[in-house]
């Protein structure tokens, strides 16, 4: 059997196992649940002691401070809201623009630990805009206002 057959194999496999409405499900739950998580605790990290510090850090760049609230309501609102499946492809986009707009703002440096931030951040921006395609899947808030994207 040749290399490409067994690709071929593989990827048939994968493809039956996620056609299981239960796995599938799972599957976009997990992602979700993965996806969500940096927000909350980012947003969630920026309240009480971290507050002064997360404002120091956008008036180094230039940004104002006043700002913050804007972003913790985001990082905070728009994670539960992909969490739970509310409103996912509306809040997988704002998050995703914001992953792109944030990592170019506070990232974008020659520094390599700057680039692998600003590499997470594209990475977090696709798996985001891949949830604006796609939606939450089923077991979610969304799950009734899904549109099929073939």
């Amino acid at each position: 059997m040749n290399t490409n057959n067994i690709f071929k194999q593989i990827n048939g496999n994968i493809v039956n196992l996620v056609s299981i409405p239960m796995v599938s499900a799972s599957l976009a739950l997990t992602a979700r649940l993965l996806t969500s998580a940096i927000f909350i605790s980012a947003g969630f990290s920026k309240l009480g002691a971290g507050y002064a510090g997360a404002q120091g850090y956008m008036a180094s760049v230039g940004l104002p401070g006043e700002l913050l609230p804007l972003v913790i309501g985001l990082e905070m609102g728009g994670g539960l809201a992909l969490l739970l499946g509310f409103q996912t492809r509306l809040a997988a986009f704002a998050l995703s623009i914001f992953c792109i707009v944030s990592g170019v703002l506070f990232h974008s440096g020659a520094d390599p630990m700057q680039q692998i931030m600003f590499m997470k951040n594209l990475a977090m921006a696709g798996g985001l805009l891949a949830f604006t395609l796609f939606g939450a899947g089923r077991m979610s808030l969304d799950e009734e206002t899904q549109i099929r994207v073939s």
